[in-house]
């Protein structure tokens, strides 16, 4: 039911925005963001940034509604559950937590670097 309402407000964003929603984008912009706090006259003199400004706007904000939603539903069902690393994992790799840890960033690292190649 949530892919298809996910699916379904794709649509939607896309008919009434022109723009489909994402998160890698979010994710540079708010690297951006902490970076302008830190060592602003970089931020300014990168081209991405020129191009891109950096903004909190709504597809930031629909990333903090993802990840934050999620927690509350999962609260609120009583199905939340810290699992440093997840039964599956463990029956298949062991219960080291470090190699765990180590390959999702990782992936996440290819992932983004995906993303980014792409356009999205």
């Amino acid at each position: 039911m949530a892919g298809a309402l996910a699916g379904l407000l794709l649509v939607l964003s896309v008919l009434a925005t022109g723009k489909y929603f994402g998160a890698s984008t979010t994710f540079v912009r708010s690297a951006g963001l902490i970076e302008q706090v830190v060592v602003p006259e970089r931020v300014q003199s990168m081209d991405y940034f020129v191009k891109t400004k950096v903004k909190i706007d709504w597809q930031w904000m629909f990333v903090f509604g993802v990840l934050f939603g999620s927690l509350i539903s999962s609260r609120i069902s009583k199905d939340f559950k810290a699992s440093p690393v997840p039964p599956m994992w463990e029956a298949a790799f062991g219960p080291n937590r470090a190699k765990r840890w180590t390959t999702a960033f990782l992936g996440g690292i290819i992932l983004m670097f995906g993303a980014r190649l792409a356009g999205g």
